[in-house]
């Protein structure tokens, strides 16, 4: 399965997103999801085999309990892919820090100077 085709599904980077803050048990994951969209506790479990079979994410046992964790690596290639697009919306953060800046430069200069008392 491809990258975006794994990231293409909601439910699967809401995962993504709760393993980002850390190592979650697929109940933690289940119960946060369960939740937020409603599906079943095998649904849940396919969206997590999706992800790691692609790798996505990583399980390791901790007894009974598996607990999954974000694997960086097809990230770091999906992020490598955008890399090409990035000039197009990093000269809009560019204009805007800029903008920023002047707006700033315009209320310090425009503001009146302090009132003795």
């Amino acid at each position: 399965m491809h990258a975006f085709d794994v990231l293409g599904d909601p439910i699967r980077r809401r995962i993504l997103e709760l393993l980002a803050d850390g190592e979650l048990s697929s109940g933690e994951v289940t119960t946060v999801i369960q939740r937020e969209y409603g599906i079943s506790q095998p649904a849940v479990s396919q969206h997590l085999r999706v992800l790691r079979d692609n790798g996505f994410a990583s399980v390791r046992a901790q007894g009974t309990r598996r607990l999954y964790a974000v694997d960086p690596g097809p990230l770091r290639e999906v992020d490598q892919w955008l890399e090409r697009f990035r000039g197009f919306w990093n000269q809009r953060l560019d204009a805007l820090a800029t903008e920023l800046t002047r707006g700033r430069r315009e209320r310090r200069t425009a503001e009146p100077p302090p009132k003795d008392i």
